[in-house]
């Protein structure tokens, strides 16, 4: 019997590839998406070394990390800046997937999420004959870093409630309140892109970093302005990327979070710690259970836990 009601996992129906600039490395990057078989989840594969490595993306194969979102396994391989690409994959509805990269990083591309939804949309979704497992949140867990804090409280749904505080008047004040769904991440959040300074960027540029980074797939500030000439796509555009990345960083539980988010000050490293320390408290989350469909195709199984996006706030 064909289990109804019900959420199940999804790959891609074929693979798709692009090319585009490692924001940090600046050499060329090849990305090629292949559909996974069910349960295996998302892995990243340096296709670039021999023997060929995978590097599940997991938290526990998580570094913290202040710029970007790192993987690394025991013998120090690592795939970087996967955040935006994970962000996509968690709004696009995928569980199984192989990323194949021939260098250490995901391209940038246009600093956003909206060319990876691209991608996955020409690929084409493909349901599967298993289950979603979804890991419902139930205890607050709270981990705080400085004037940063992040906290996760149950909830039937993952909401994300983000804030940022920037001395520069181009940012300032800037808050969202989202319920993380499909349709909504597409309009409100998939193409705000990722920002910075002027004089941090001449800062990891002398340090070996962010030779890919350009007016094209960041945005940049100097002082209390925009340097992009085409200006901000939102108003609120660098709280939306936080936001962006917050939920990127969340699918690295390997599983849609079901929770309530809110965040002050964000980082990748907070995220990371906060579900490191989610996942060290056994009494504070329980997995949905998979279950399997007896071989029956799925394709009218819907996703359960889309919802409508909540009112964005300025």
């Amino acid at each position: 019997m064909r289990k109804t009601g019900t959420s199940v996992q999804h790959t891609i129906k074929s693979p798709i590839y692009c090319r585009g600039i490692g924001l940090h490395s600046g050499r060329v990057v090849t990305m090629t998406l292949r559909p996974a078989a069910v349960d295996s989840g998302i892995v990243f594969r340096r296709v670039d070394l021999d023997p060929v490595v995978d590097l599940p993306a997991l938290w526990s194969n998580a570094m913290a990390s202040p710029l970007c979102t790192t993987l690394r396994n025991d013998e120090g391989v690592t795939v970087s800046t996967i955040e935006h690409l994970m962000a996509a994959l968690h709004a696009g509805g995928i569980d199984n997937i192989v990323v194949e990269l021939d260098a250490a990083e995901v391209p940038i591309l246009d600093g956003s999420a909206d060319p990876f939804l691209f991608l996955i949309d020409c690929a084409g979704p493909m349901a599967q004959t298993r289950t979603r497992r979804s890991i419902e949140v139930r205890k607050t867990i709270r981990v705080e870093a400085g004037e940063s804090w992040a906290e996760i409280t149950p909830d039937a749904r993952l909401s994300i409630q983000c804030d940022i505080d920037f001395a520069s008047h181009a940012i300032g004040r800037q808050s969202t309140d989202i319920v993380v769904a499909a349709q909504g991440f597409r309009d409100e959040i998939a193409r705000a892109r990722t920002f910075g300074f002027l004089h941090e960027v001449e800062q990891m540029r002398a340090a070996g970093l962010a030779r890919g980074g350009s007016l094209d797939n960041a945005i940049v500030v100097d002082g209390d302005t925009v340097l992009n000439e085409e200006g901000l796509r939102f108003d609120d555009e660098f709280v939306r990327h936080k936001t962006l990345d917050i939920i990127g960083d969340l699918y690295l539980a390997g599983a849609p979070l079901l929770g309530r988010v809110r965040a002050h000050r964000p980082s990748h490293a907070l995220t990371y710690k906060l579900l490191t320390q989610l996942f060290a408290d056994a009494e504070a989350w329980r997995y949905h259970p998979a279950v399997e469909l007896d071989g029956e195709s799925a394709d009218d199984q819907p996703l359960s836990w889309v919802e409508p996006v909540a009112a964005l706030s300025a």
